[in-house]
């Protein structure tokens, strides 16, 4: 699948870019041939590519930006360097350091409850809630129980009236489990609230724009030419979801079946946190441009590898002069909450250390056995469905990007993490 004249020279070393048209600025630095090796064996592996790329930067400068493969397998069109993809719950991670750039300029108190900037959200049981808790996964809210249609979640007003009006499933704080959907909804009204401006303006004036970024939220119809086609790999079934989670987490078989009975199961918490009210049934629904123009700040920014490496470089280092997070900011944003709850609906007697489950900060995940992304242990980031991932690493410096067009919805998806054990070994 790689074109032998991409990517020739990068094995086992590289050049810091290749020259001239398309291929401007795509290679290795030498040193960093290791990544390029395990990229390219990511299109032979399994599930293998069609088309991906992979960005790293180290020091606020990039060492590593690749791409090959087909954007769009039935039309033959070559995944380019301006090639955009949706990258899913990796979306999660920008929308987190919108709000911890507020946090930071003494905008927003992430102890603060959520009433303070949002007073509608109050009712029926949910003035107490703090802004923290929608960024851990802990306010109680992961689902709405509708009707709500997708011309209505498109509309962003109608979901908030109707998280507005939710009751919370547990008390909050004291649980946690996957807000799929509505996390982006329940960040983005708070930064709305605060600066006027939607989770996707905000995000494109503070962060996109002044790092040069090719990612949005809330697409353009002028950037829809750049955007790949998505292919899946085979349905994954709870047994083998089962098989792959009792290898990814090193728990016993017992426990594992328990918790994916209980968790994700048709008409569970979990499946119903993706439906969005009845809004998000339809899988035909994600390749219209209804759904890339809209804004979902928790799952549809498209974005290039490149700029997600660029934007989490940012977080721990000056990428062109510019920094979006203080290293205070960061030790605040990420500190694990999750280990501190049980995750909701979990049969009695059944706990699940975070570490090999949900190791969640404030809204990031950090680096663990159940998600194996980062360079050391203080790693941070999100993961999307499919594979992508975005992570930055505090003490080596490290801003890192992997996204794909073939998506595998296996929590063992191999491919992302053979990229970061490489940039790993390329450290020392």
């Amino acid at each position: 699948m790689l074109d032998a004249g991409a990517l020739a020279g990068l094995a086992g070393y590289g050049t810091a870019s290749a020259s001239g048209g398309d291929d401007a600025e795509r290679g290795v630095e030498h040193g960093w041939g290791k990544v390029a090796d395990a990229f390219r064996a990511n299109f032979n592996g399994n599930p293998g590519e069609i088309g991906a790329a992979c960005s790293v930067y180290v020091g606020g400068r990039p060492v590593v930006n690749l791409w090959d493969g087909l954007a769009n397998r039935a039309a033959n069109r070559p995944w380019r360097k301006n090639t955009i993809v949706r990258v899913a719950s990796t979306t999660k991670g920008a929308t987190a350091i919108c709000a911890h750039i507020l946090a930071q300029r003494g905008q927003l108190d992430l102890d603060a409850p959520v009433v303070k900037y949002w007073p509608e959200f109050g009712a029926n049981g949910k003035e107490s809630i703090k802004v923290r808790w929608l960024l851990s996964h802990q306010a109680g809210l992961p689902i709405v129980d509708g009707p709500l249609t997708f011309e209505q979640a498109c509309a962003w007003h109608p979901v908030i009236r109707a998280l507005e009006a939710q009751k919370p499933l547990w008390q909050p704080g004291t649980e946690h489990i996957y807000h799929a959907v509505t996390y982006g909804f329940l960040v983005g009204e708070v930064v709305r609230r605060i600066t006027g401006k939607s989770l996707g303006t905000f995000f494109a004036d503070e962060v996109a724009r002044p790092l040069r970024l090719s990612a949005w939220i809330g697409l353009p119809e002028k950037e829809e030419h750049r955007v790949a086609r998505v292919e899946f790999t085979a349905p994954l079934s709870l047994e083998d979801l089962i098989a792959a989670l009792i290898k990814l987490t090193g728990l016993d078989a017992d426990t594992v079946t328990a918790w994916v009975k209980s968790l994700y199961s048709p008409g569970s918490v979990l499946a119903r946190a993706g439906e969005l009210g009845g809004a998000l049934t339809n899988p035909d629904i994600y390749i219209t441009r209804a759904w890339r123009a809209a804004e979902f700040p928790a799952a549809n920014m498209l974005s290039d590898a490149r700029s997600l490496a660029r934007m989490y470089a940012a977080t721990v280092s000056h990428v062109d002069g510019i920094r979006l997070l203080n290293p205070a900011t960061v030790k605040r944003a990420t500190a694990v909450q999750t280990d501190k709850t049980r995750m909701h609906g979990l049969p009695p007697g059944l706990n699940l250390p975070a570490d090999r489950t949900f190791n969640m900060s404030l809204g990031f995940f950090r680096a663990s056995r159940a998600v194996p992304m980062g360079v050391g242990p203080g790693s941070f980031g999100h993961p999307g469905s499919g594979g992508s991932i975005g992570f930055a690493d505090p003490d080596a410096g490290v801003g890192f990007g992997y996204v794909t067009n073939l998506w595998n919805l296996r929590p063992d998806d191999p491919r992302a993490d053979n990229l970061a054990k490489a940039v790993r070994s390329c450290l020392g």
